[in-house]
């Protein structure tokens, strides 16, 4: 590529005519002269400022040259710069009402190329003369470009209602890259289908999904993983061993996958102050970082397994943590001019310490409230009865903590102050078969003062009493009418008075 001084061609003519006139302008022949002058300078090459040829320019150019810089006073190397034509960019071969028809067929077919467009544009001409002659391929294409009319690839999603929105969204609005001013204030995850097969112990052929985790600043990959499945325990799962390696971040982004909106995903993620930002749906370009990685993957780190033809996915997580540790973190990034550890290093931080691997664990969980079975104390998750401990059987309904994946730990917890209470286990129908039972503990915030005793009620209660002596005071007689009953000797024979 020929090297320049960083200014266009423009700019370079007009200095070039400049520096032959402007020397008549610095020095002014004497009356008479000019002519002669100007006869010299038509017969001197001079170098073109734009691809360096030789050339000579006629009198009657320097002459125009002249007077034209002569007569400006302010800026006398701007009248001699090449003028723009007053219909530039209208181009008055495109009638109105073809442009209203390239407008409505681009609208309609986007994801046509330009000579699509025109083709069906000649189909039109010819069926309605009325549009006119229709300019040249060339004009179109300039006209459609001048009006932002670019070719736009046919999502691969199906043509939803969301995807109709994020293309509108595209076409209305900026696409601005952006970066985190501080290190660990915005993560990236997602996961990725990879191009290469793997063996499982099973003997099945399986295609793997790396989970990638990625910080926004410094472009340190947090954490990278190869996975089986795409589901919110594997999520979790890598998410979690990022949080150990290098810290709590502020804020994730990630994808609208069924992974990242689990409820366990979102709950833990709240318990742990880190804000979940979803990126729009059907825009993976604001995941562009992320993109960048998984070619760097399937260019330099895929490639050079290629000699394994039995790869396991032991030995490909194995190969990729080196790779992401060794190579990438370590290499020169471009934009950042430095390793993307060194710009890790040198902050600022706003990372967090990462909680104890127990704390990730509970902090992973969905809420859920659950209605307490009162003949035996138990609730039901997931199709399965858990019983509660006995001081919490005064409550009707309890709010709990799981996840789908671990029904090992079910917690019961304040749903008011979100601590924890209690561990709940699985109802064990067979050990509860012996006839053992404990004895009830005091139910909780009951008084202890107040113990269950055996005394038999006695005489009437006092508010039926109270009752009664209000009606006695009302003077009113009873309100119904008793029926005498008659003795008889032969219960089925009635006795004559």
């Amino acid at each position: 590529m020929k090297e320049t001084d960083g200014r266009e061609s423009w700019e370079r003519w007009a200095r070039l005519r400049f520096a032959i006139v402007g020397r008549l302008l610095a020095e002014p022949p004497a009356p008479g002269f000019l002519r002669g002058e100007l006869l010299r300078l038509s017969r001197t090459p001079w170098r073109d400022p734009v691809d360096g040829e030789t050339r000579t320019f006629a009198f009657s150019t320097l002459e125009r040259w002249y007077y034209e810089c002569r007569n400006e006073v302010k800026d006398p190397v701007g009248v001699l710069r090449r003028q723009v034509r007053k219909d530039a960019g209208r181009q008055p071969s495109v009638s109105a009402g073809l442009r209203d028809a390239i407008r409505r067929q681009y609208d309609a077919h986007r994801g046509w190329t330009c000579q699509l467009h025109v083709d069906n544009l000649e189909a039109l001409v010819a069926a309605d003369p009325d549009f006119g002659p229709l300019p040249s391929y060339p004009t179109i294409r300039r006209y459609m470009k001048a009006q932002g009319m670019f070719r736009r690839r046919r999502p691969k999603a199906a043509e939803t209602e969301g995807a109709a929105r994020a293309a509108a969204r595209l076409d209305e609005l900026e696409v601005r890259s952006f970066e985190a001013e501080h290190v660990h204030g915005l993560w990236h995850t997602d996961f990725h289908h990879g191009s290469r097969k793997v063996v499982t112990r099973e003997g099945r052929w399986v295609t793997p999904l790396l989970l990638g985790v990625l910080d926004d600043a410094s472009r340190v990959i947090c954490h990278a993983q190869w996975y089986v499945d795409e589901t919110a325990e594997t999520f979790v799962h890598g998410l979690s061993q990022a949080f150990q390696k290098r810290g709590l971040p502020r804020a994730l982004l990630h994808d609208n996958g069924s992974a990242m909106r689990a409820l366990e995903t979102q709950s833990g993620l709240g318990r742990l102050g880190v804000f979940s930002e979803p990126t729009l749906p059907y825009s993976p370009y604001q995941n562009g970082k992320q993109e960048r990685f998984w070619s760097l993957v399937e260019g330099r780190l895929l490639p050079m397994l290629e000699g394994l033809p039995e790869l396991s996915l032991g030995e490909l997580n194995d190969a990729t943590q080196a790779w992401v540790e060794g190579d990438y973190n370590r290499a020169r990034h471009s934009e950042l001019g430095r390793s993307p550890v060194d710009r890790l290093l040198a902050g600022p931080s706003v990372g967090r310490d990462s909680p104890s691997s127990e704390t990730l664990r509970r902090a992973f969980k969905r809420s859920v409230v659950r209605t307490q079975r009162r003949t035996d104390g138990t609730i039901s998750v997931q199709g399965r009865r858990f019983e509660l401990p006995s001081r919490y059987r005064h409550l009707e309904r309890v709010s709990i903590r799981y996840a789908t994946w671990d029904l090992r730990s079910v917690e019961l917890v304040d749903s008011r102050e979100g601590t924890s209470l209690s561990d709940l286990y699985p109802l064990d129908k067979a050990a509860n078969a012996d006839g053992m039972r404990r004895r009830l503990e005091p139910a909780v915030g009951a008084d202890d003062r107040t113990t269950p005793s055996d005394t038999q009620p006695a005489g009437m209660a006092p508010y039926l009493r109270q009752l009664m002596v209000e009606y006695a005071a009302t003077g009113l007689p009873p309100a119904y009418i008793p029926k005498p009953h008659r003795l008889s000797s032969d219960p089925g024979e009635e006795k004559t008075p």
